[in-house]
């Protein structure tokens, strides 16, 4: 039950709302189920807080665990008091936690443990209890054949002190806080001056910031440079103060002789154990905190970029440009099926460029192409030149569209591509993904591995399973708030489906192979492996254009079915009528006319799933991304010595990130909108103002064509 507290405390909801939220969890309901169709027992709470209280449950819970588990460590050792019974279990971080059990737990051999065995464990004691006695005479009883001296005797209770005064959790966090509040980051150039990417890093080769103040993208560039033996880093605090700081907790009596041999513990022991060992957590927690913020980033621009409106109905030609081994060229109908494929080579060192627009020029009119898409990757400018060219000679309405041909290549050897397409050569199959990605973004990139796409900031730098498990579930968000057609969708769409495992997936794909399409969502039940609970979590998600029950074009739940008959014989209406487009407009305006309210009082039913159902019976076969604008499409090329300041532009944000963001306008090299330049007011973060996918009008401030760079803004020309 505290859990339940505390995850209503901190994620502002009633400790009902978290109980049930928590119940239907541990009933194996996922996330989008639960936010879609168990409003009423949630309250309502969104899909966003329904997954942080699900990460945040998960994380109470091993705490839990943790402390069971310490407390039961400590009493096997019989020294579990009720004050340390009683800080574990107030405690509300695992570093908490751990910085308890520090002094418990088994360590190597140690000094403060090699002086523990030669008995000086007493004389440590009576040096801290600073009561004015002599500590050479004090000394004199432990001398042995182990500890011939005073000197060794008085070294040895000095190093139990400095481990004991280490150990102590109250000074672990006074000394982390103080640490982390006042503490410089260090950084500056190794001596090793042979390493190639040395010139990224130029920036840190002397460089200092506050450790409480540097943002994460900096902490990630510091510690790559670091790995790669470029950078070296150390955070630099004032010892005078933590001396002080300690002194004043540990040494009672300074007029006592025992005094400066506590204060030399204090000393030495900061600088031999305390400060490497704060210096680790306080790093560990700045990467840890730094990935978090970039996994973030990159789930926000992957959200983005899978939600981008889809571009239905238009026959596309994908080419995956090359110089050398050619261009893959791919034609797919509106339906994204293969129509024919070719390969040319108007490049270096054929440059049969001629022959190449004659090739696209014939297979343009021959299956009545509208749109190019070009991959963005080797050979893409010249290939953009070549479409621009056969637009401008041979087909004037044509368009073209450079897309970020990221994972193309990981998809096309992958399994999926070998099945979809086991006779194509791998680069073909990458111009038929640079073909499909623009017809449905979602449909194909949930194909390739959610890292791969390449929309993110520093992703080979952080936690690679964290980063998984993130960028998974906004998969998982994207395909559930889109909904799937059950009989278009392929292996690797079904999957991330609510409740559907890989493996049941490609059931569906094969009971529809071996069966015909699907005529009803009930038939789902006869699918191999497909049990009722998962037929409840994923029904709903799962969409039939054309079958016998129109309600399976909506998303309305099947065990809502008899609740939306009875609303829509309320209005007059079948469930047949959806059928009829002809009728949809007046359903819409009759439905309109509805007060969930009453609806719920009169047949019985909570007012969040009569709401929903009215939305739903409104607008069958509905995508919510078609509500979005559409790419930008191109019929003419630029370069980059075509650009002056000045001039004003419309591009598409390709990337963001925590210092700006990279637009797409078509050129070789996207230009950067500085952070400082996206808005007028001030902007906290770029995500705060564009998203991936945006269509924007930016202003060129400069251009160096060596570098390839170019400098663009956002804000008001004054």
């Amino acid at each position: 039950m505290q859990i339940i507290k505390q995850l209503a405390a901190e994620l502002g909801i009633r400790p009902a709302q978290a109980e049930q939220t928590v119940k239907l969890l541990d009933e194996g309901n996922t996330i989008p189920f639960i936010a879609r169709y168990r409003k009423e027992a949630t309250g309502e709470l969104d899909e966003t807080v329904i997954r942080a209280l699900s990460e945040r449950l998960v994380y109470l819970r091993s705490l839990q665990n943790r402390k069971e588990e310490i407390s039961r460590l400590i009493e096997a050792q019989e020294k579990l008091t009720p004050e340390i019974s009683a800080s574990i279990t107030a405690a509300n971080t695992l570093q908490e936690l751990e910085d308890i059990y520090r002094p418990f737990r088994p360590k190597r051999r140690t000094r403060a443990s090699a002086a523990k065995e030669k008995g000086l464990e007493p004389l440590a004691e009576q040096l801290l209890a600073q009561d004015g006695r002599n500590p050479q005479v004090l000394a004199e009883p432990f001398l042995s054949a182990e500890v011939t001296t005073v000197e060794d005797a008085l070294q040895g209770a000095q190093d139990i002190l400095a481990e004991q005064f280490t150990d102590d959790p109250s000074n672990r966090a006074l000394i982390r806080k103080f640490t982390y509040d006042t503490g410089l980051l260090a950084v500056e150039r190794t001596a090793d001056e042979d390493i190639p990417e040395a010139d990224e890093f130029q920036m840190y080769f002397d460089y200092f910031e506050d450790v409480s103040k540097i943002p994460p993208h900096r902490i990630l560039a510091i510690n790559r440079g670091e790995r790669l033996g470029v950078l070296k880093v150390k955070i630099q605090v004032d010892v005078n103060r933590i001396h002080s700081l300690l002194s004043r907790e540990i040494v009672t009596n300074p007029a006592s002789p025992a005094a400066a041999y506590v204060q030399a513990a204090i000393e030495d022991g900061y600088a031999r154990l305390l400060a490497p060992s704060l210096e680790r957590d306080i790093r560990n927690a700045l990467t840890e905190k730094a990935e978090e913020h970039a996994i973030q980033i990159f789930a926000k621009n992957l959200r983005d970029l899978l939600m981008q409106s889809p571009v239905r109905g238009r026959r596309v030609l994908g080419i995956d440009p090359a110089f050398r081994t050619g261009c893959k060229a791919a034609a797919v109908d509106e339906f994204g099926q293969l129509l024919e494929y070719t390969t040319i080579y108007p490049h270096e060192p054929q440059k049969k460029w001629r022959e190449a627009l004659h090739i696209l020029a014939s297979l343009v009119n021959k299956h009545g192409l509208t749109l190019v898409t070009i991959g963005n990757g080797t050979a893409s400018r010249e290939t953009e030149q070549l479409v621009a060219e056969l637009i401008r000679e041979h087909c004037p309405t044509l368009q073209y569209l450079v897309v970020n041909e990221a994972g193309a290549s990981v998809y096309s050897a992958s399994e999926l591509a070998r099945e979809e397409f086991p006779d194509l050569d791998v680069s073909m199959r990458g111009a038929v993904s640079i073909a499909r990605r623009v017809q449905d973004p979602l449909a194909e990139l949930v194909k390739i591995e959610p890292k791969s796409i390449g929309v993110g900031q520093y992703q080979h730098d952080v936690n690679q399973k964290e980063l998984a498990g993130t960028l998974d579930a906004v998969v998982e968000s994207c395909v559930n708030h889109v909904g799937v057609e059950l009989n278009t969708a392929s292996s690797a769409l079904l999957r991330y489906v609510s409740g559907l495992s890989a493996r049941v997936a490609q059931e569906i794909v094969h009971y529809r192979t071996a069966n015909g399409i699907f005529k009803s969502r009930t038939e789902l039940k006869k699918v191999k492996g497909l049990g009722a609970k998962t037929f409840e979590q994923a029904a709903g998600f799962l969409r039939i254009a054309d079958g016998a029950h129109p309600l399976d074009n909506t998303a309305v739940h099947p065990e809502s079915y008899p609740l939306a008959r009875q609303i829509l014989t309320l209005i007059g209406c079948s469930e047949e009528d959806l059928q009829n487009r002809e009728n949809l407009d007046a359903i819409r305006e009759k439905l309109k006319e509805l007060e969930p309210d009453q609806v719920g009082e009169k047949l019985g039913a909570g007012v969040p799933t009569v709401r929903d159902i009215l939305a739903a019976l409104g607008q069958p076969g509905r995508d919510p991304r078609d509500e979005l604008p559409p790419p930008l499409f191109r019929a003419d090329v630029l370069s980059i010595e075509d650009l002056r300041p000045g001039m004003v532009l419309k591009g598409t944000v390709q990337n963001v990130v925590d210092f700006g963001a990279f637009v797409d306008i078509g050129v070789k090299k996207a230009g950067l909108v500085h952070i400082s330049q996206l808005s007028d007011g001030f902007v906290r973060h770029p995500t705060d103002v564009v998203q991936v996918g945006d269509i924007v009008t930016v202003r060129i401030l400069g251009v160096d064509p060596k570098l390839e760079r170019i400098s663009l803004s956002m804000k008001t020309e004054r």
